[in-house]
């Protein structure tokens, strides 16, 4: 169910920068991150991709670049 919500709000991204789709193996990476920083955001317009950039200091590597590749594109 977890992955499910997450999946959802990272499709849903509130910005340009992270409206296209992540691949599963880009929503895997920050799996972790979302689990410990992020678990009590509601999904649904970009809230949780916004919640893990407030958090990017704290982010695993993994999760970072692929946020920082999400927002080049």
């Amino acid at each position: 169910m977890l992955r499910i919500v997450l999946t959802a709000a990272l499709l849903c991204g509130a910005t340009a920068v992270y409206a296209q789709e992540l691949t599963t193996a880009q929503r895997d990476a920050c799996m972790g991150d979302y689990e410990k920083f992020c678990k009590s955001v509601t999904p649904g317009g970009g809230r949780i991709i916004a919640c893990l950039a407030k958090q990017s200091d704290k982010l695993a590597p993994a999760c970072k670049k692929v946020l920082a590749e999400a927002e080049k594109k």
